[in-house]
């Protein structure tokens, strides 16, 4: 089974699949939170989708409170936030755990992929992110210190592009 066949609604609470929020297409998760210092990615994040998406790609979101205590919000805050402060159009999951017994089964997945370091393991903290293509494989990881707009992640996003 793929991970994009995983079961997991949008931040409105309509039930759904990763394969719905990707539009099966190559995607960015990142696991987001309105409160951290790294917030203000959310910008770059919205400039990376804008920037990509009539080339077939797009950026989830994929809201966490397990960092900190940073998205403490209910759905309808966290949406009104994003739009509000950073324009952010992207799709936007419900809130899940990404570490812990009650990790979300995306997130089980995702982790075994190591990072340019070459570790796996846990998500460190907030905005990790994750390149699927669109069948859901795991292309490469990047630390929550990485920028969308880092050339790295912006060439690995262009290279699944072609």
């Amino acid at each position: 089974m793929s991970i994009l066949d995983a079961k997991i609604a949008r931040l409105d609470g309509t039930p759904g699949t990763l394969r719905d929020l990707t539009g099966g297409q190559p995607a960015l998760l990142v696991n987001v939170a309105s409160r951290c210092g790294l917030t203000p990615q959310y910008g770059k994040l919205e400039q990376l989708h804008e920037d990509h998406a009539a080339q077939g790609f797009t950026v989830v979101g994929i809201p966490c409170n397990q960092f900190g205590g940073q998205e403490p919000g209910t759905s309808e805050e966290i949406a009104e936030f994003c739009s509000a402060t950073y324009g952010v159009t992207f799709p936007m999951s419900e809130k899940v755990d990404v570490n812990g017994e009650d990790r979300h089964e995306i997130y089980r997945e995702l982790v075994a992929t190591p990072n340019e370091k070459g570790e796996t393991g846990d998500v460190q903290w907030n905005f990790e992110k994750f390149l699927i293509d669109e069948d859901g494989r795991v292309v490469a990881r990047f630390n929550p210190g990485i920028e969308p707009d880092d050339a790295r992640l912006v060439e690995q996003v262009r290279s699944l592009l072609g």
